[in-house]
């Protein structure tokens, strides 16, 4: 009987146990347990791995987004009401911060193989009303190409990256910034939190940008709205990350590298040795030059009864994500009012394997071999 958890943070985060009490004891003993030259030597280490001039270390991933929303308000580019067109197949979040924002989000659906957002929809959603693209790298795999730069040139969008998914993920075609997940569009939000490929040890986030404009006003409207010490020029909140998470991620970040080569490996065992035709295996598009991985995630019709299956033979799965954001019951009333066919389909059928790294070739091996057997 096989015993293969979908995911063991414990296991996961074991090779950094003696540099995290280290670095936790450094910063217990200076003193400082807010910002510091912890947090900045992050924000500087992020920032060049992106290709942005600039990174603001934050809270988590959802203030992320929110702050980046609230930041081009701040910079009177985006006003209430304005709407931000946004994948309808994508985690909560990145939809929940355009409405926290006060924006209106306006989804439009995923391409049924790659499962991220279908570029060749965008431009019909757009109105009069529409302010910037939110584009999720969903499961790891770069969401952005040149059909969806030339609409956000043509009537002058902001692209927003929801980049919780993709760090270290390469595009073949040149961003504002770099050809990088997090320096493709103008502005992208990252979330750290453990699951992520670099997972902090409790909740954080980050900001990369090449506007030095919004970075600061970023960076205020994360510290109460302050440019200096009780000087508070905007109405803001309190999102800042603290040195202990910055010191965990800064030691992660130096193993982005073999992180990423790691889940990749995998995802080829699992291309090459998954052969069930019941089972469609995710595809990549051509302007992904480098998919990270976040996620492996297949499709298959009955979903529910293959999870059952592999938890019978010791395997453990996930489903991300079972239910589509304009189902969610907050928003049945507002987006469910429209039909999202495809995106409703991939949340009944998707299924997510392990892929973290302590998933080993042979163990992608028998996860293969009892999917086959389904």
């Amino acid at each position: 009987m096989n015993n293969i958890p979908f995911l063991n943070l414990g296991k996961v985060n074991e090779p950094y146990f003696e540099r995290f009490a280290a670095a936790t004891e450094r910063i217990i003993r200076s003193g400082r347990y807010i910002g510091g030259e912890d947090c900045t030597s992050f924000e500087t280490k992020l920032a060049e791995t992106v290709g942005c001039k600039y990174c603001i270390g934050v809270s988590n991933g959802l203030d992320a987004l929110k702050l980046i929303i609230e930041g081009y308000k701040a910079l009177g580019i985006f006003h209430a009401g304005d709407e931000i067109i946004a994948p309808a197949n994508t985690y909560v979040a990145s939809i929940l911060a355009i409405s926290e924002a006060g924006l209106v989000p306006v989804l439009v659906e995923p391409d049924i193989d790659t499962m991220n957002i279908d570029s060749t929809q965008i431009e019909a959603a757009v109105t009069d009303r529409t302010r910037g693209i939110m584009t999720v790298h969903l499961y790891g795999r770069v969401a952005y190409d040149t059909s969806m730069a030339e609409i956000a040139t043509k009537y002058g969008l902001k692209i927003i990256e929801d980049n919780a998914q993709a760090i270290g993920a390469v595009s073949e075609i040149q961003g504002t910034n770099s050809d990088k997940a997090g320096g493709l569009g103008d502005a992208a939000a990252f979330s750290f939190y453990p699951t992520k490929n670099i997972g902090a040890l409790g909740d954080a986030g980050a900001v990369t940008t090449s506007d030095k404009d919004l970075a600061d006003a970023v960076r205020a409207i994360a510290n109460y709205g302050s440019d200096r010490r009780y000087h508070n020029i905007y109405i803001g909140y309190n999102c800042r990350l603290d040195p202990i998470q910055a010191a965990i991620l800064s030691i992660k970040l130096d193993d982005l590298g073999q992180i990423s080569e790691h889940r990749q490996a995998i995802a080829t065992v699992y291309d090459k040795k998954i052969l069930n035709p019941k089972v469609k295996k995710p595809e990549i598009p051509a302007f992904a030059k480098s998919h990270v991985w976040h996620q492996y995630v297949i499709r298959t019709e009955k979903r529910d009864e293959l999870r059952q299956f592999l938890t019978e033979n010791g395997i453990g799965s996930d489903i991300n994500y079972p239910t589509p954001p304009h189902l969610q019951p907050c928003y049945i009333n507002t987006l469910g009012k429209k039909q999202f066919p495809i995106a409703e389909q991939i949340s009944k059928t998707c299924l997510s394997l392990p892929i973290s790294n302590v998933i080993d070739a042979d163990t992608a091996t028998i996860i293969a071999e009892v999917l086959n057997n389904y």
